[in-house]
């Protein structure tokens, strides 16, 4: 470290917040992946000899810096659309940033207080592998909400290849280990054998990961299915006004007619049908004698429930051309938008936010597979897709998959595109075509590689078309989930502090 820089502290915090805040041009839609390799090289070197209190506020600024510019748009939630207050907003904002921020900030204070000194073992061992246990942790510790982990920059890069056999995490310590390997290279202190090592490492990681992205672990089954899907870009300060029913019902219909194409399915957002099932059953009823005469099948986001049991689900109904009806229930809900966690402490939330639909129940863990175009197919409810474990759940009957979302809840914001990369995610781990549907964007059918087959614009009506292949197989990931990379980085952490202790000993 430069002794100029030595001799202040605070202008290595305030490039250590500014390096944090950059990386979210790492993410969608900016997709600058090589910054997610680069950016972390910065924060490892403010650890170096820094004291495990300095190390946690620089991790703290880090998340601050990362979080703050790249989940902005929870203010434009809970403001624009929640009509809450923009001081309570704004602070109910930072909280939550302030809280994804504490994971870096318990990975500055682990690594300096207990891990090795600056050196090949903190680098390439600890770090990769402490903060992916922490961005696996964020996944489901306090409701979870894992998004912008660092694995999903990857997703157009070689290092994505990586996920149809770890998953994201796995993709994520992958990104890592290489900021590692890429932290001893630029060391001045490290000898030119160490340098050949690690760039040796290097190549190989990143050869052989894109030799297994050669590999196909599925394969058709069945004809490719035409999907449409509406996006009806209904305005959402208007979309649940009861006086706006009608006119959004005639939108959807109009967009389905058989005149504008065939398809085998057609697919409706999140709360399409902003009414419960039981308001509009005769006009699901007529729906259904429409999906015979023009043998199609209907899947549509819409609540349901039961008013004499105050239990009330985000669902998704399937109405076929064979005549029958069938439901989904939202497993994973969204925290404070969807149900309210700790209802007796948070209860003051719900006197500044005004949501609809925010008191739902979580549907059943074990429910059977809708079909669709004659498919079995894998539905996912918006938040959802944001768990990898949650999609495999569908595996391996499942042969293609759908998610219906609504986000226009953040405006013309970053999250319409973080969530299709999400989504992007999904497919390429599961290695099935995803059709995702949006209220207004972004709507896309993607491929089991996560690449974008067709792919709709934003804030427009319009029928987004394409067709879907069904397939069948296993990913690893899909077998397996998220426990191999939970086990690896675990196993790793116990030989390090092994190693570690085994310096202190001989020394």
């Amino acid at each position: 470290m430069p002794d100029f820089l030595k001799r202040r502290p605070l202008l290595i915090d305030l490039l250590v917040f500014i390096t944090g805040a950059l990386l979210t041009l790492a993410f969608a839609p900016f997709d600058l992946w090589l910054l997610a390799i680069l950016l972390p090289v910065v924060l490892l070197w403010s650890w170096d000899h820094a004291t495990p209190r300095r190390a946690a506020v620089r991790g703290g600024l880090f998340g601050l810096g990362l979080f703050g510019f790249g989940i902005y748009w929870v203010y434009i939630s809970l403001h624009d659309y929640g009509n809450a207050p923009a001081p309570f907003a704004a602070l109910a904002t930072f909280l939550v940033i302030l809280l994804m921020a504490l994971y870096p900030t318990a990975a500055g204070w682990l690594v300096v207080r207990w891990g090795p000194p600056p050196g090949l073992l903190r680098w390439v061992l600890v770090f990769p592998a402490l903060w992916t246990l922490l961005d696996w942790m964020r996944s489901w510790l306090f409701t979870g909400f894992p998004w912008l982990a660092l694995g999903y920059s990857q997703i157009d890069a070689p290092l994505g290849q990586l996920a149809p056999y770890l998953g994201v995490f796995g993709v994520g310590w992958a990104t890592l280990l290489s900021v590692g390997l890429l932290r001893v290279l630029l060391d001045s202190y490290v000898g030119y054998a160490m340098r050949t090592l690690s760039l040796m490492l290097l190549g190989i990681l990143w050869l052989g990961i894109w030799g297994l992205g050669h590999i196909h672990w599925v394969e058709p089954t069945g004809s490719p299915l035409r999907v449409a899907i509406i996006q009806g870009n209904i305005a959402q300060n208007q979309k649940w006004e009861p006086d706006a029913l009608d006119a959004t019902l005639y939108r959807y219909i109009q967009l389905s007619l058989p005149e504008h194409g065939h398809s085998d399915v057609i697919i409706w957002p999140e709360t399409a049908i902003p009414a419960f099932y039981e308001n509009v059953q005769p006009f699901m009823d007529a729906l259904a004698a429409r999906t015979q005469k023009d043998h199609v099948d209907y899947v549509t986001g819409l609540p349901t429930g039961s008013w004499e049991k105050s239990i009330f689900y985000n669902s998704v109904a399937r109405i076929g051309s064979d005549s029958k009806m069938a439901f989904y229930h939202k497993r994973r809900l969204l925290p404070f938008g969807e149900y309210l966690p700790l209802r007796g402490f948070f209860l003051f939330f719900r006197h500044w936010v005004a949501i609809p639909m925010a008191d739902f129940t979580a549907g059943g863990h074990e429910q059977p597979l809708l079909q669709a175009g004659g498919q079995p197919v894998g539905v996912s409810i918006c938040f959802e897709a944001v768990f990898g474990s949650e999609i495999r759940q569908a595996l391996p009957e499942a042969t293609w998959l759908i998610n219906v979302s609504n986000d226009a809840w953040f405006k013309d914001s970053t999250a319409p595109h973080q969530h299709l990369q999400i989504a992007r995610m999904r497919a390429l781990e599961a290695g099935r075509y995803l059709a995702r549907g949006t209220n207004t964007g972004v709507s896309a059918i993607l491929n089991e590689r996560g690449q974008i087959a067709v792919q709709g614009s934003q804030f427009q009506a319009e029928v987004i078309r394409g067709e879907v292949q069904p397939l069948h197989g296993l990913t690893p990931y899909a077998r397996w989930g998220d426990s191999p990379t939970v086990i690896l980085v675990i196993a790793l952490l116990l030989i390090s502090l092994l190693l570690v202790q085994r310096k202190l000993v001989t020394a």
